[in-house]
């Protein structure tokens, strides 16, 4: 079941975004970070146990960013990723904002959801901001990529 992120799941959210970031699939995030972002949060549940995360930043009037996008290993494969990506594309054509971007490792996930590649120099440099916590830092090898929405609806393939 895909739904908002609630208070009692982002201890849950936490263990499975830092378990990624350990093996460099992502960026760590504190659980002050997760609590005062908590409404950008999506949770995806199996039998009752969360088991995916995504969430939708809004960084600019026309820009959000699909970031922490966790699947535990024994839930990949089955679309969750998928139902996750495509709840903050919804929510942000919903709120107006028509472009949104990811910086990943897993381009060929994101292609299949409507985003493109691009030069990391096309997004602003505001977006930047959580990079320095990294420890890629400044040499940085994720994948930028984006996605024309339109308001109300997405319109990808």
């Amino acid at each position: 079941m895909l739904r908002k992120a609630s208070i009692r799941d982002i201890k849950k959210i936490h263990a499975i975004i830092n378990g990624s970031a350990a093996s460099g699939e992502m960026l760590q995030r504190s659980l002050g970070e997760l609590y005062d972002n908590m409404r950008d949060y999506y949770v995806y549940e199996e039998r009752g146990e969360v088991v995916g995360t995504c969430a939708l930043h809004i960084c600019w009037e026309d820009l959000a960013e699909v970031r922490s996008l966790c699947v535990v290993e024994s839930s990949r494969k089955k679309g969750v990723g998928r139902m996750l990506v495509d709840a903050c594309i919804n929510e942000a054509g919903g709120l107006g904002i028509p472009r949104i971007f990811a910086l990943t490792y897993q381009d060929a996930f994101f292609g299949k959801c409507g985003f493109r590649v691009v030069d990391k120099k096309e997004l602003p440099q505001k977006i930047w901001s959580d990079c320095i916590r990294c420890p890629k830092f400044p040499e940085c090898d994720e994948i930028a990529m984006t996605a024309e929405i339109s308001k109300g609806a997405d319109n990808r393939d």
